[in-house]
């Protein structure tokens, strides 16, 4: 055989092996696009996303979108070829399979986990709304979760309300931390509670007066190095009671990056006149129960798929907001927020026309 010739038959398999390697060996990456992006003031499968009973409301129009992303299932797993593809494409972000899925978490773990966040987002996001109405809402401390296998277990329980630890009133979570670490590790602690099952027979029965009980705990050492910490294996949180019903109709979404959202739709439909003036603007971000606005990611993939369902203007958290102006799509003005207020105020100055000077993101 000709040197030429084996020389290039010995390239093309070399070429054909390396596609094949390509096609059938798995890379350590997942892949993220543009999801479904919602006007929090419409409908979803037929029914309004808001839905408030109890309390006048008004007519809206204009949007005012949520947004998401796509991500690969957890044991999917890319081959070379898909990445590079997707390092190359401009509307899907190639991040590696942890970022998504730390520590070995499975689809039905992050599933859920999102689920909670999601359900978190939406009473942030109602109370970051009426107090800025000045709506009075009532809130309590309560235990969010129970660590396996940790003291509190079997003695107390999500949703039960902390009232007090040691004979000291709780009024923020971050109390109940403050107060249990005052001990050391192998010390008892008394929880002042309100049963979960008696919170919700007083809620319906619209009484105040409730049964407490006093539930003692020998706390342990926390797993954190060095200096340990007494704790007793819970997560604080917080409960509300709205002054009448608010319910967000939105389902296979997760995560809390809809809260501002949710939070400015439903402060749309409580006041007088359209917040948007009729334009189409898209954001993201958390938000907390003062109405301040947090980070999220895969803004990049949120941009893309507001813009390409036709938004204006997409309220970015001022964390996102380098990360995003990175890639502006065209015909796409990003507006920096950092709390309820901000957006609020670029809203007014969206639908008045007056946009001149509204805080736009910068990659710098």
């Amino acid at each position: 055989m000709p040197r030429r010739t084996a020389t290039m038959l010995a390239s093309t398999l070399m070429l054909i092996a390396l596609l094949c390697a390509g096609v059938f060996i798995p890379v350590p990456y997942a892949e993220m696009s543009p999801g479904p992006t919602v006007n929090t003031l419409g409908e979803h499968d037929g029914e309004p996303v808001l839905q408030i009973a109890g309390r006048k409301t008004y007519p809206t129009d204009g949007h005012l979108n949520m947004t998401t992303v796509r991500v690969t299932s957890a044991d999917y797993r890319m081959n070379l070829v898909e990445a590079v593809y997707g390092w190359l494409a401009h509307d899907t972000k190639v991040v590696p399979h942890d970022t998504l899925y730390p520590d070995g978490k499975t689809e039905e773990e992050s599933t859920q986990e999102n689920a909670e966040e999601f359900s978190q987002s939406q009473e942030s996001a109602k109370v970051a709304a009426l107090k800025e109405l000045d709506i009075p809402v009532k809130s309590w401390v309560i235990v969010s979760t129970v660590v396996k296998d940790a003291p509190a277990e079997g003695k107390l329980h999500a949703g039960d309300v902390i009232k007090a630890v040691d004979g000291k009133p709780v009024k923020e979570p971050s109390d109940v931390a403050d107060l249990v670490t005052e001990h050391r590790p192998g010390e008892d602690v008394v929880f002042t509670i309100v049963p979960a099952k008696e919170q919700a027979a007083a809620e319906k029965e619209k009484r105040t007066a409730v049964k407490t009980e006093k539930v003692t705990i020998t706390t342990r050492a926390s797993d954190d190095a060095g200096e340990k910490r007494a704790v007793v294996g819970i997560s604080a949180g917080t409960d509300h009671t709205f002054p009448f019903t608010v319910d967000i109709k939105l389902a296979d979404v997760g995560g809390p990056s809809a809260g501002l959202m949710f939070a400015l739709g439903i402060y749309d439909k409580l006041t007088p006149g359209s917040l948007t003036g009729g334009s189409f603007v898209a954001g993201t971000g958390t938000i907390d129960d003062e109405g301040k606005v947090g980070p999220i990611g895969g803004i990049e993939m949120k941009t893309v798929g507001a813009r390409d369902k036709g938004a204006e203007y997409f309220l970015t958290p001022a964390d996102n907001c380098a990360s995003a102006a990175k890639d502006t799509p065209d015909g796409l003005t990003l507006v920096k927020v950092g709390t309820i207020d901000d957006a609020l105020d670029a809203l007014k100055d969206i639908r008045s026309g007056d946009t001149a000077d509204l805080p736009t993101c910068t990659a710098s």
